[in-house]
This record gives structure tokens, C-alpha cells and sequence, in this order.
């Protein structure tokens, strides 16, 4: 590492935490007004995922934010072009590997110009590659496009996942190279185009250089953290801590110590000016929302373990498939495990951090399933046996 600068500022752990909600979106009041659009641009990146319970990740997102803000309208927010019907029409959103496959502001493609200039330089794939397939693709693409893979001749060779077609690790790749951009999820399947069509001119260049575009990434990973370590920092992108190294002197980001977290913290000056008040929002959290995306940081500012137990063996799970934690008051205050049956929102299992979290539980737990067209809440396990009847007491007068 580089040597630090004497640090701008001390924050207590409570400091940092609130300045992570806010940062984050879960304090204060939110903007209404820029809605589902407002929540990408503020988070920096959005994080896709296959699973869906409730819903998918990137609907979880904005929800947990806004409340009940429309399914629909959370995906015409990302991908509505700007003036739908004109030639000039171009997306709000593309989608590119940031964090993990995420749905990114349209104005930051310049910035993983250093992305794509590291995937063309790859030297090999785990995919073969057909002699003129790659040509033919984007010929396609420009003739007929937006088109998903299997409009462009067949995603896959046999009905196993991994076993792609010529065609899909053309597109596939020639998205990582950036001459195709995905311009919307069509029943969760990527729609291609070609980025000299669907990214806005002004835009659509690879001119900053890789320097330039860490240092951008740098500092919009800590004005969405509100403050991190290096590592918080590196992991909000997936950047490698030396390419943090190299820049974060001149990202903007100020140096700061907070109380027990034991490692140089960064910050962003504009979430120093002011200390985090206003309201705390209650929801249930995606495990793969930006508030808790990396574990040791989840562990260190709220003192929870959060695993995504999704992969894990049922027998080996301990708080479920899709654990969702629990926000409310600014703390992680418990888990559950959802399914749908219905019209009825089922907890599966629900863990709780004591008596006092039975009414944020349930606040969180009634209002996801308004929102998602339910009527009703079913508990069938709480780990500490003694509060299932509290939390369905609760339950019942919430829904009564």
C-alpha cells in the first residue's frame, strides 16, 4: 500500500454507520421526484441476479429505498429510452460487469473503457468460438437488432446451461468488448444492440485512459459508501486494491479513522458536512443489495453475518435460501426467508435479534407483501420459538 495521509477527520462507529445509510439511501428522506432512475444514478451500480422470490434483485433495490414503488415501473425506469419513438432515443441504463452483472447509469460507459480494453486483451475464454461467428452477429445485430440470443439463432447447444452456441458466446463476448451493449431484460433474457446505436454519442468513446477511469470508479464507489476501507472501496467495482492504491490520493476522497474498525478509512467530503438525521427506513433488504454486499464490511458497521445460502446444500443452511435481512432504525435486526403461495407471503423461517425486533419484522414483512400483491403473511418458523407467537400476534394486527 501507499503511504497515508494523516487522517481529515475521526468517526465514531454509530458516525460511520449512519453515513453509510444515508449514502446508501436508507436515511433520510428519499427523492421521489428522480424515483427508480434517482436510486441508479445515487447507487452507482444496481446488481442483477437470476433468483427471484419476491421479486428480483434489482426491483428489491428500489423498492427497499422507495417503498412500493411499481414491478413495472421499475423496469421502465431502467430501460425506457430517453424519447422513446425518435431516432434519437437512447437508454437511461446499460448493463455491464461492475460488482457482478449490474445495470449501470448510461453516463458512466466511458468510465469501463479500462473493463473493456482488459477483456479484449484477454488471452483466452473458457468458450470456443466458431470461425465468423462474431462477424455474423454484429452484422445481424446492425441489420435486425435489438436482439435477444435466441432471436439471433440459439443461446444454447443442448439444454444444459454452461453449454452456450456459437452465436451466444459471440454476443457474449462481443459485449464484453463493448460493440454490443444489453439494453434491456425481455423475460430475463439480455437484448442486444449494437453500442454505436444504443449509447449516446457524446459518450460512446474509449478515450479516458485506465487511470482515468479507476480514479472515476474510485470516487463513486466512496460517495456510495459514504466512507470505507480500501477493500470496501476495491469491492464496490471489483477493482484490484493497487489500481485503489494508485488513485485514491487524487479521487477526492478524504482520508478518516473510524472508532474499531482497526483499518484506514476513505471518505466522501460532501457526507462530512453535514451528520445523517431524518428517517430510517423499515424493509427487507436483498442479499444482493449495495448496503451489504461485502461481508466483512456488513460484519464490521452493522455486527451481522450475512451469507447468501442460495448455493448451499439445504441440509447445511442455517437461515434459509434467500435469507433477506431486516432493516429498521439504522440496524440489521433480524432474517427471513420468503416464498410466495398465492396470495400469501410464507416466512419460511424467520430469525430475530430478540423481543424488540417482533414489530420492525413484521412491519417489513406486511409491507413486502402488499407489495407484492399479497394479502396475507403466514410464519411457519422463528428460531427463537418463544417469539413466534408474539410476531404472529403482530402480524394479525397489522393485517387486520
Amino acid at each position: 500500500m501507499t503511504t497515508l495521509p494523516r487522517p481529515a477527520t475521526e468517526l465514531s462507529a454509530d458516525d460511520a454507520r449512519r453515513i453509510a445509510l444515508r449514502a446508501q439511501g436508507f436515511l433520510g428522506t428519499p427523492d421521489r421526484r428522480a424515483g427508480v432512475r434517482g436510486v441508479l444514478r445515487h447507487l452507482g451500480a444496481v446488481q442483477l441476479d437470476t433468483i427471484s422470490v419476491l421479486a428480483r434483485s434489482h426491483e428489491l433495490i428500489p423498492y427497499a429505498r422507495l417503498g412500493s414503488v411499481g414491478r413495472r415501473t421499475v423496469e421502465a425506469a431502467y430501460w425506457t429510452p430517453a424519447s422513446t419513438g425518435t431516432p434519437a432515443a437512447r437508454p437511461h441504463a446499460f448493463e455491464y460487469w461492475s460488482h457482478a452483472a449490474c445495470i449501470l447509469p448510461v453516463e458512466e460507459w466511458p468510465h469501463f473503457a479500462f473493463r473493456r480494453r482488459a477483456y479484449r486483451n484477454r488471452p483466452h475464454w473458457n468458450h470456443e468460438l466458431p470461425d465468423g461467428t462474431y462477424d455474423q452477429v454484429v452484422k445481424q445485430l446492425r441489420a435486425e437488432g435489438p436482439l435477444t440470443a435466441t432471436e439471433l439463432g440459439g443461446a444454447k447447444r443442448t439444454s444444459e446451461w454452461w453449454d452456450w452456441s456459437g452465436t451466444k458466446v459471440a454476443v457474449e463476448r462481443a459485449l464484453m468488448y463493448g460493440e454490443v451493449v444489453c439494453v434491456e431484460r425481455r423475460g430475463w433474457k439480455r437484448v442486444y444492440d449494437l453500442a454505436e446505436r444504443a449509447i449516446p454519442d457524446a459518450l460512446l468513446h474509449d478515450e479516458l485512459d485506465d487511470t482515468e477511469c479507476v480514479r472515476r470508479l474510485v470516487r463513486l464507489a466512496g460517495e456510495s459508501l459514504g466512507v470505507g476501507t480500501r477493500a470496501d472501496i476495491a469491492d464496490y467495482h471489483r477493482l484490484k486494491g493497487e489500481q485503489v492504491d494508485a488513485v485514491i490520493a487524487d479521487s477526492g476522497l478524504v482520508p478518516v479513522t473510524v472508532a474499531g474498525w482497526g483499518k484506514p478509512a476513505w471518505a466522501d467530503p460532501t457526507a462530512l458536512e453535514t451528520p445523517p438525521r431524518g428517517r430510517h427506513r423499515t424493509t427487507l433488504l436483498s442479499p444482493f443489495d449495495s448496503l451489504i454486499w461485502e461481508r466483512a464490511r456488513t460484519e464490521r458497521i452493522f455486527g451481522f453475518t450475512h451469507r447468501l445460502e442460495a448455493y448451499v446444500p439445504k441440509p447445511k443452511r442455517v437461515y434459509g435460501y434467500f435469507a433477506m435481512p431486516v432493516l429498521s432504525g439504522g440496524r440489521l435486526v433480524g432474517r427471513v426467508d420468503p416464498a410466495r403461495e398465492g396470495r400469501t407471503l410464507v416466512a419460511r423461517q424467520a430469525t430475530l435479534d430478540g423481543a424488540k425486533a417482533v414489530p420492525a419484522v413484521a412491519q417489513a414483512l406486511v409491507e413486502a407483501a402488499s407489495w407484492v400483491d399479497c394479502t396475507d403473511v403466514r410464519v411457519e418458523r422463528v428460531d427463537a420459538s418463544e417469539l413466534r407467537e408474539p410476531l404472529t400476534m403482530e402480524l394479525a394486527r397489522l393485517l387486520g
